[in-house]
């Protein structure tokens, strides 16, 4: 009797990914604290639940309510743009954030989750990740889509103007900060970096589906 395929999804692990084989999976989780991994049955569930983080059922993207935003937002993104989004459970509390490809919802990047940081900082980050990437590769005409305001004006500011206390917990949450900061001072970028219209277009491709 043939085996049944299984894809692995490594959340948190050396390198977080979705892997084809037991032992692949097995060298990024061993020896990782507290790794969080996953098998499925299916490439599509194992894409999915990468993309809507440790702890989802894994309902496909196009059931999900949070993920369903609809299409009227295709009429004003242009394609080949970068959606980014963070989650953070608890105000401080784990913090993770991401980019996708709106219309194939491919996972561009995706960080954490890390201790004690809050959502904004995530975003903050989410969206500096995305313009550094862009410039990396020379796509500095690609737009970045958020729907957080306040992150949008930290990054115009180049500065996230957070109340955070910082101890042990979260000092490599402080170490993304900086490094942040410093790249958006040190660097020029001309992508646009522009608001998720949520009431209109519903929730951004990139959202974790936990509200």
């Amino acid at each position: 009797m043939k085996v049944k395929k299984k894809y692995y999804v490594v959340w948190q692990g050396h390198t977080p990914g979705i892997y084809e084989t037991w032992d692949k999976c097995l060298l990024q989780v061993k020896a990782y604290p507290n790794a969080k991994y996953k098998s499925f049955e299916s490439k599509e569930e194992a894409n999915n639940a990468f993309l809507q983080g440790y702890g989802s059922s894994a309902i496909p993207i196009s059931r999900s309510k949070k993920n369903n935003v609809g299409e009227s937002w295709k009429k004003y993104v242009p394609h080949g743009s970068v959606a980014v989004d963070a989650a953070c459970e608890g105000n401080p509390g784990n913090m993770e954030y991401r980019g996708v490809d709106p219309y194939s919802g491919e996972l561009i990047f995706h960080v954490g989750p890390y201790r004690n940081g809050t959502n904004n900082i995530g975003e903050f980050l989410a969206i500096v990740h995305a313009l550094a990437l862009l410039k990396k590769k020379g796509q500095q005409q690609v737009a970045v889509y958020s729907d957080s305001a306040t992150a949008i004006s930290w990054v115009r500011r180049k500065k996230a103007n957070t109340k955070l206390n910082f101890d042990r917990s979260n000092e490599a949450i402080l170490e993304m900060l900086t490094r942040a900061t410093q790249w958006l001072n040190e660097n020029t970028y001309s992508n646009p970096v522009l608001k998720w219209d949520t009431e209109k277009w519903g929730e951004i491709p990139a959202d974790f589906g936990r509200k």
